[in-house]
């Protein structure tokens, strides 16, 4: 069969396994610093990256719409959703997006109704990626998401005879200081052969 196959070179370019988010992620050199882990998920990691469009051209008389001249792109919405099994107060406050820990009750966390600068936070989702992904060489795509916040808001599933589920959704955010940046970007790094 002519076009029954797969190129070549397929399992050097498949990203595999559940990947993980992650506050601390290096790409030059392909690190996770040992506190960044946000927490254990279950059932993979979601990103999408949805760009919003304008058509200039659909109410002018005679012109088809989606021209490619008249097209202009607003912003984009990039976002990472999924579910946590794992959670602390670090955790649950993240989750709830505006929220404080309690300085003198470390097991408190305090929602507030007012969004601060210090509630945004880079995320990572970095994945294996490729046949070399071995601990030191190991090929990785990363996504990073700037400025993330958490707008799932906190939930809580619990189960009989089962663990806890916290579904999560945050999305990446334009800045004011610099308003041309698209507030995500994507790194893909083959993997090299160990030692």
């Amino acid at each position: 069969m002519k076009f029954t196959k797969i190129p070549v070179d397929t399992f050097q370019k498949l990203q595999i396994n559940a990947g993980v988010l992650t506050t601390d992620f290096t790409p030059a050199t392909g690190t996770i610093g040992e506190a960044g882990q946000i927490g254990a998920t279950t059932g993979g990691v979601n990103f999408s990256a949805t760009p919003e469009y304008s058509d200039y051209g659909e109410d002018i008389d005679n012109c088809p719409k989606n021209t490619k001249e008249l097209k202009k792109l607003d912003s984009w919405v990039a976002k990472a959703s999924g579910t946590f099994v794992s959670a602390d107060t670090a955790l649950a406050k993240s989750l709830c997006g505006a929220a404080d820990i309690d300085g003198s009750d470390t097991t408190k966390v305090a929602p507030r109704n007012d969004v601060l600068e210090k509630d945004f936070a880079d995320i990572w989702l970095v994945g294996d990626y490729s046949d070399k992904n071995g601990d030191a060489n190991g090929g990785f795509i990363a996504i990073h998401l700037m400025n993330a916040l958490s707008t799932g808001g906190f939930q809580l599933q619990t189960a009989d005879k089962g663990k806890g589920q916290f579904a999560f959704e945050y999305t990446a955010h334009y800045s004011m200081s610099s308003q041309g940046k698209v507030p995500f970007e994507i790194y893909i790094k083959a993997g090299t052969a160990e030692g």
